[in-house]
Formats: C-alpha cells, structure tokens, sequence
C-alpha cells in the first residue's frame, strides 16, 4: 500500500467522455477551484465501500454487529472481508496458512449479545463466526453485498505464480468460487461443509498488491503479470458470469479490485483499458502517499496537491489510460499516519522527523478514533490544509496527517460532483462507536 518514486505522467488514448471530465479536474496554475458540476451518478448508486478486517473482533474489539448499531451497515452498499488467502499451490484456501483465520471467518461462536440478531450461535450449526454474522447482517439490510477480498498487501506474494498459464488460472478461480461463492468451507467439526456459506459473498475483490511492481518483500513479481493479470481479470468474470447464470435465480456477481496510486505501478502491472471492461469497478489507492517510514512529516491522502501524490492526481492517473470515470471508487482512510521528532517548527508539515510515532497498534499508524482523542485533548493544534483538502494535528513534536469529517465529506462531494463511482474506506474498525466518519461520507455522497 505505499506509493514508490513518481514518474512523469504519458497522456494516454482515453474515452472522449474521461477527456472531457479530466479538464474538469485540472486546478488553476495558482489555486484550486471548485469542481464543476457535472451530471452524477444517482445517488443512490453511489458506491459506499467498506472494508472488514477479519482480524478486527479481537484487540480492537470490532465486531459485525458493530457496524449494525453504529448506523455504518445502513449507509454502506459493500462490505469487502479482509482477507482470502491464495497459497502456494495457487488455490483459494481457508485452513492452517499464514493469514487464513478460519476461527475468525465461520467456526467461532458469538454470544447472543454480540450477535446482530440477538441470538447466540449453537455447537451444531454449520456456519458461524464473521461469516454468520455478515449474512445476519444482510438479512437485516437486504441491499448489502459483501465481497471477499483477496491477497492484500501481506497475502499478494503467490499470485504471480498462481496466473502463469491458463491451466493455473482456470484452477485458482474456480477453488475461489468454490470457497467463497458456493460456499463450500472445510469441515471443523459441525462447522463448515458443503454450501455452508452459500449465498453470504455477492462477489469478489482482487487486492494483488501489486502485479509487475514491488509490494511486500518476498513477494513474487515478473513482466509478465501485467498480461496475466489481465487474463486473469477475464477468467473471474468468466466463470463468476458462468456460474451466475447457472442458478435457478440468475445473480450477476460483481469483479472489483484495489489498485495503486503511483503511475509507474499502473504502467507496470494494469493494462488499464482492458481489465475495466470486465471490472464492475475499481477502489483506487487514496493514501498512503507518504508513510511514516519517510524522513519528513508530509501528507497521506490530500484531496489536492501541487507536484505531489493526491486523490485528484491518483483519478487522472486512471482516467488517462482509458479508466471510465463511472467505475472509479476513491479510497478514503479511517486512519493516520504520525511521525515524532519534528523539527523546523512552524506547523510540522514537510519537516524533518526522527521516526514514525508511538501508536496503540504499530509505529505511524492510529485509528480516526484515536486520533479523535488527541484532537480533543487540548495538547495538539488542528491544521488544515483549505486549498489541498487534508487536515493533521501537531504539538509541536509529533505529527498525525489524517482525514476528519470535514474532510471526508468535501471528498465525497467532490466525487459526487464530478461523476465518479463512490467512496471506499480502509477500514471500517477505524471509526467512532456512532459511525462519525462513514455518516460524514454519506453526507457528501448526498447532497445533505
């Protein structure tokens, strides 16, 4: 998830109608107007993505009925469940492989009163966990879909492997579908079998972080991944498409994917065009921009930014290169990133610092809610950058560039304004216990 060095941007062939909205999009030389209003999308289309963290119901202590009473599942229209592990041999696999939970996703029993519908799970049931908490969940909001998420940027380090020829792609799509379509789970005990969770995935999220370019250490990247992913991309909706049709009840099953800010990452791994013909849309990269592994406290997801990695410059990338804007979902972050040790004085920003901060979870990263906290504490200083579209706190030490309300909903209306698909947050265990910061993206998808 982090942005590597910035390439001069090519203006590449590109639909006449994202011609038209990128000049849209192009702020004055000395200042960044307003957007023009251009028609939306019906608002009731608009995207509102989220993601889930498998990992979130134990310290965090996030759990799906939280995003039932915290107003959050009411104002999404996509859950993302972070994460499906694709293993060495290039298959789908939920069992004993680094980053799979099958505890977390179906066999562990929720209590009545951490269930959305107020009933306690039994020894028999053959669904349980997240899993059975997700399908509770949209039983009591009939127009949420969830999708399974697969890889992320710790989970990405087989795909390239898994997608060489059409023998191994054909292979890994069908043990997805199997797995999370079709719902067949690995027997647990009473847990699991066949078709315990049909019907509970309306579809599927590649987050291969990232095809051709380099994502997490040890991952493998070769040339070829840009093609294959393609290939790949083609494959999925193929199958998905197949098996859609296949059902008394037809169901089209809907193909996103997470994809990356830096144009050189997009260059080497998308071949842009092609892949959205099959994508029902993509969640692009909306931070991250800097991280608190640099040496210099700056950014991490400015809505503007004058020769510097923004969510304006992230949507030309795509809409360059062939991107329908109606398929574009901005990335939004429900969290921070924090550097301590500034120096320079002034407001911190782009001055230097020895580290990334202390945090509750890792170094240079905190939950909104958190930094909430420190907002109110009276001991940091509210900046905000009006121009750009991003806010960060300092005190004089230790900064935090993060996304407020105020923030995200002037994202949000500027999506809104100016066609785009939506908003995407990572991630959903990251706001307040009265979903403070999905209700400030709901206002800005919607006028209110």
């Amino acid at each position: 998830m982090r942005p590597r060095v910035l390439t001069k941007l090519t203006l590449g062939t590109a639909a006449a109608a994202a011609l038209g909205l990128l000049a849209t999009l192009a702020p004055a030389a000395d200042a960044h107007p307003r957007p023009t209003p251009r028609p939306p999308a019906a608002e009731h289309a608009l995207k509102r993505v989220g993601y889930f963290t498998q990992w979130g119901i134990y310290g965090r202590n996030f759990q799906v009925k939280d995003l039932d009473t915290s107003g959050t599942a009411g104002k999404l229209s996509h859950i993302n469940y972070a994460f499906g592990i694709v293993d060495k041999a290039g298959k789908c696999v939920i069992g004993p492989v680094p980053g799979s939970d099958p505890w977390a996703d179906y066999v562990r029993p929720v209590d009545a009163a951490t269930s959305v519908d107020g009933t306690a799970d039994t020894d028999t049931q053959p669904l349980a966990g997240n899993f059975n908490q997700l399908r509770d969940l949209k039983a009591k909001h009939p127009n949420l879909k969830v999708m399974i998420s697969l890889g992320g940027w710790s989970g990405s380090a087989y795909f390239s492997d898994a997608v060489r020829t059409p023998e191994s792609r054909r292979a890994l799509v069908s043990s997805c579908i199997d797995l999370y379509i079709k719902g067949n789970l690995p027997q647990d005990g009473a847990r699991g079998g066949a078709g315990a969770a049909a019907g509970l995935f309306d579809g599927i999220d590649l987050d291969w972080e990232w095809p051709g370019s380099e994502g997490n250490p040890g991952n493998v990247i070769r040339p070829e991944d840009k093609v294959n992913f393609t290939a790949l991309v083609r494959e999925f909706r193929n199958q998905l498409d197949a098996y859609g049709r296949s059902l008394p009840k037809r169901k089209h099953y809907e193909l996103s994917a997470y994809v990356p800010t830096a144009p050189a990452k997009i260059d080497a791994g998308f071949e842009v065009a092609k892949i959205m013909r099959d994508f029902d849309f993509v969640n692009l990269q909306g931070y991250d921009f800097h991280v608190s592994g640099e040496t210099t406290a700056n950014q991490q997801s400015a809505l503007f930014a004058k020769n510097d990695w923004s969510v304006e410059g992230t949507v030309k990338s795509w809409l360059r290169r062939g991107a329908p804007a109606h398929k574009l979902v901005v990335g939004m972050p429900f969290y921070g990133q924090g550097w301590t040790g500034v120096t320079g004085g002034g407001d911190g920003l782009g001055q230097p610092a020895a580290g990334p901060a202390p945090a509750t979870w890792a170094p240079g990263s905190e939950d909104y809610k958190n930094l909430k906290k420190l907002a109110d504490s009276g001991t940091y200083k509210l900046y905000r950058g009006h121009r750009n579209g991003h806010a960060w706190l300092f005190d004089g030490t230790t900064l935090w560039t993060y996304d407020d309300p105020a923030v995200l909903r002037t994202k949000a209306n500027w999506v809104r304004t100016h066609g785009l698909a939506g908003a995407m947050v990572w991630s959903l265990d990251g706001d307040t216990v009265d979903g403070e910061l999905i209700g400030a993206i709901d206002r800005g998808l919607t006028r209110r």
